[in-house]
């Protein structure tokens, strides 16, 4: 039998385990052109969150009520009836919140001989791509200006600030607790971290970044961008990749609005503030980042850090803990 994760309900707020259904089904049976796929890996993303409701985000499908929840996979052909797959090779693939799936081949990607295939859900997948992609193409970080990056222990945050620190920037993270800020100082090299839990933010920040901020890596939002966006530097660059610190939100944030002190801040100090979607650049971009970034995996120039959870049934509380922060590394559901 296939056991299978299911939205049930559309979250207001707060992610819950109300949200999801676990079900079996049969395993699927593939026909020609097709494999069956084994899920061994899950990845849990922020981004995930932006599909649980009646209307995406429009750069992906929402799921259905009653449909299984997305999400890549690192998996094993079990059966294959498609000539470019043969069984017991590990894929890349889109299986989602499930232990089996069938695929026609057209969305899996070859892992080969890898030590640790769960790097390809994040150091060597998605995550790091975005990373990859944000910084170097928008960011553009030269040696000696001032990088910052908020999360910067998770899955994308701790690649751009290693990036970064190859590219000769100085590196300054921000992330949720001592624990965290010490991994990011003393094993991922950034020259300082800060604790976004300690009052302050804003003037910490401030003092650590004495020459202001030439890039900003957004993918946090609030607090944490307002603690920022005073400190921007003259032709300063802004990848935005998420805020997922509103994914949450059931109406929109109190307070004053803020959008005319950014526009102001935008135009003045002739920011350049650019949203992007991974999904745009696999076809241009993702071949070469697979090879520098194995590369730099291999001398050890990358260090990757995963959060692993065992149990497919693990899944939503997984993905409830790492939108408020809870985790520590790349999040992967180990399933098989």
């Amino acid at each position: 039998m296939n056991r299978r994760l299911t939205l049930a309900a559309y979250p207001q707020g707060l992610l819950g385990s109300e949200h999801f259904r676990l079900d079996t089904q049969p395993v699927p049976e593939p026909a020609d052109g097709q494999v069956l796929l084994r899920t061994l890996y899950l990845s849990v993303d922020p981004y995930m969150r932006n599909l649980m409701a009646p209307v995406g985000p429009g750069y992906a499908p929402p799921v259905p009520l009653g449909g299984v929840m997305v999400g890549g996979t690192v998996s094993r052909v079990v059966a294959s009836r498609h000539p470019g797959f043969k069984e017991g090779e590990l894929v890349l693939a889109n299986a989602g919140w499930q232990e089996y799936a069938v695929s026609d081949g057209s969305d899996l990607l070859a892992l080969g001989d890898v030590t640790q295939p769960s790097h390809a859900l994040g150091g060597l997948g998605m995550p790091g791509f975005t990373a990859y992609v944000g910084l170097l193409d928008i960011g553009q970080p030269k040696p000696g200006e001032t990088v910052v990056v908020a999360a910067a222990t998770g899955a994308v945050g701790a690649v751009v600030g290693q990036l970064a620190k190859l590219k000769g920037a100085r590196v300054v993270g921000i992330a949720g607790g001592a624990d965290k800020c010490r991994h990011a100082v003393e094993t991922l090299g950034f020259d300082a971290c800060l604790d976004r839990h300690a009052p302050d933010l804003a003037a910490r920040l401030a003092e650590a970044c004495p020459q202001g901020i030439d890039v900003y890596f957004e993918n946090v939002g609030g607090e944490v961008f307002d603690a920022v966006l005073p400190l921007l530097n003259l032709h300063a660059r802004v990848p935005v990749c998420g805020f997922i610190s509103h994914y949450n939100d059931a109406a929109p944030p109190t307070g004053p609005d803020r959008l005319p002190g950014l526009v102001a801040t935008l135009l003045a100090k002739r920011i350049r503030m650019q949203g992007f979607i991974i999904l745009d650049h696999y076809g241009e971009r993702f071949d070469t980042f697979r090879r520098e970034m194995s590369a730099w995996l291999d001398s050890g120039r990358i260090t990757l850090r995963e959060d692993i959870v065992d149990g497919l049934e693990q899944a939503p509380a997984a993905l409830a803990r790492l939108l408020q922060g809870g985790n520590f590394g790349k999040t992967v559901v180990k399933v098989a």
